[in-house]
């Protein structure tokens, strides 16, 4: 099949993904500065970083198919896959936001970003595999140095979460870095599909 209807699958989850997570964001009861940092503060700050990933994996998702002409089986269940990990995000904010960043829901945060990680890996090979080995995304990806070490400060950030603990604080915010340098690190969009697109033209 073509990958129209997934793309167009995809972005309705993604969308619906941040709408569930704005949601989640209580209205303060004041009209002052201080009663939004009381009330969302921490939280807004939450939707922020989700946010940013959602779009992260949104941006990186559709310029890869950029370079896909279709798809078969294999390649909507590992989709399906990544949009599982995705539709998580608005628990596993939710969670780390209402518990004011304890320790196990900034763990499982870190967990829901490493497996959304993955599962985007996965799709990235199962595409590849499909167009063989000399495809234009194999080697736009190239040695894909960034991919591979994202995963790596998602870990260092669940471990520092859960097994740092003088003082308890310290932990968790070494995880909430990890989450934000990988985040700023990716916030730029992949340039190495653009010039693929622009060295060899989109397969359509």
């Amino acid at each position: 099949m073509r990958t129209s209807r997934l793309e167009a699958f995809s972005d309705g989850v993604l969308a619906i993904i941040i709408t569930i997570m704005v949601l989640e964001l209580k209205v303060p009861e004041g009209d002052t500065f201080a009663d939004l940092r009381h009330t969302a503060g921490k939280a807004l700050l939450s939707y922020v970083l989700s946010f940013v990933y959602v779009g992260i994996y949104w941006n990186n998702h559709h310029h890869m198919f950029q370079l896909v002409r279709q798809v078969a089986g294999g390649v909507l269940w590992a989709n399906l896959g990544l949009l599982f990990w995705l539709s998580l995000f608005p628990f596993t904010t939710a969670w780390m936001d209402e518990t004011d960043y304890a320790r196990t829901p900034v763990v499982i945060y870190g967990v829901n970003l490493l497996f959304a990680a993955i599962a985007y890996f996965v799709l990235q090979q199962v595409i590849i595999r499909g167009q063989g080995a000399e495809s234009q995304l194999r080697q736009a990806v190239g040695r894909d140095l960034k991919g591979k070490l994202s995963p790596l400060f998602y870990l260092a950030g669940i471990l520092s979460a859960q097994f740092v603990s003088t003082p308890h604080e310290l932990g968790v915010a070494i995880a909430i870095g990890c989450y934000v340098l990988v985040a700023l690190s990716w916030i730029v969009p992949d340039r190495r599909i653009d010039r693929a697109v622009r060295e060899f033209g989109s397969p359509d």
